[in-house]
């Protein structure tokens, strides 16, 4: 079988995935700039791993698999999904990495709550503040936490914030999972929390679902944290809004514009955490994603179904 991989693996991680697959052809392609010897491989391949060129899937004749990388798959919601979803299988990494995402939304808002941040700052200024840092550090035990999500990364995040004795609330469309469904109990839920963590896919629906309104509705002490889609919120009344001083803070991992630009104000806006989309990082993070794909493959062959098929009219 024809294997192509577009992911950044170490020369062990390659070395690694030879030795377990001896009987197929595999090739790796560079991760960030496929060139043409690339496409000619990946016109041969069955089986392709990574976030591999849109255009390419589409003219693809021989691929019936295609396992993502990460979670998102936004760059490939144009396609002819209909046509395409009759002879390939997609496939991503959903709950592979939501233990790291989850710990650091935990540490953006304990740095926040317990003046880690403010702590980190002084430090350059050889400044000690004690009594100013004390008074101003606040406590999570009963916290009312809104987390905008319901799946395994917000599941994830609730069992980790619950030990400090938050009052913790899942928003998602299934009553099954969710504490909060539907958008006047979301508005009603804003207005109520001290934190707000947006952990949402990019969907239609979810499109600037915190709008300039809706981000009015938060308290003034409230501390957002993001670390689903750019796209969910109003990024222009968010800035507004701690420019204003209307928020206690934010906890940013992604953001409309990735890279972000260098003169965009969230670099100098007060109150912001940048994490810079790397929250589902981790030092093994690619050796659990080919543990992960391998199992995926033993299950192809045996032609069983697939972990983690992605639907695409959900968006997710």
């Amino acid at each position: 079988m024809n294997l192509y991989f577009q992911v950044p693996a170490s020369d062990t991680e390659k070395d690694g995935l030879r030795a377990s697959l001896p009987n197929d052809e595999l090739w790796f392609a560079d991760p960030s700039n496929p060139d043409e010897r690339d496409r000619g491989a990946f016109e041969k391949a069955e089986v392709a791993f990574g976030y591999c060129p849109p255009d390419w899937v589409t003219a693809s004749e021989h691929l019936r698999w295609l396992q993502l990388l990460g979670v998102g798959f936004d760059g490939y919601l144009s396609l002819d999904w209909e046509t395409l979803e009759k002879r390939i299988q997609w496939t991503n990494m959903r709950g592979v990495f939501s233990s790291s995402v989850a710990e650091t939304c935990v540490a953006g808002i304990l740095a926040f709550t317990r003046g880690i941040k403010t702590a980190v700052e002084l430090c350059p200024r050889h400044a000690w503040e004690k009594d100013k840092l004390r008074t101003s550090i606040r406590s999570l035990d009963g916290a009312r936490v809104l987390i905008l999500g319901s799946g395994t990364i917000a599941q994830c995040t609730r069992e980790l914030l619950l030990p400090f004795g938050c009052e913790v609330r899942l928003y998602g469309q299934r009553a099954e999972v969710a504490d909060v469904t539907g958008l006047q109990d979301l508005d009603r839920a804003l207005s109520e929390s001290d934190i707000v963590c947006s952990l949402l896919p990019e969907t239609e629906k979810t499109k600037q679902l915190l709008n300039a309104e809706r981000l009015g509705l938060l308290p003034a002490q409230c501390l957002f944290v993001n670390a689903g889609r750019g796209s969910v919120v109003d990024e222009a009344a968010l800035i507004e809004a701690l420019q204003g001083g209307r928020l206690a803070g934010a906890v940013l991992d992604v953001t409309q514009t990735e890279p972000l630009p260098q003169d965009h104000p969230l670099w100098d806006c007060p109150n912001v955490i940048l994490t810079q989309h790397s929250a589902g990082g981790s030092n093994d993070e690619i050796a659990r994603a080919i543990r992960f794909f391998l199992k995926n493959l033993e299950r192809y062959r045996a032609g069983q179904p697939l972990q983690n098929t992605v639907d695409w009219r959900r968006g997710y």
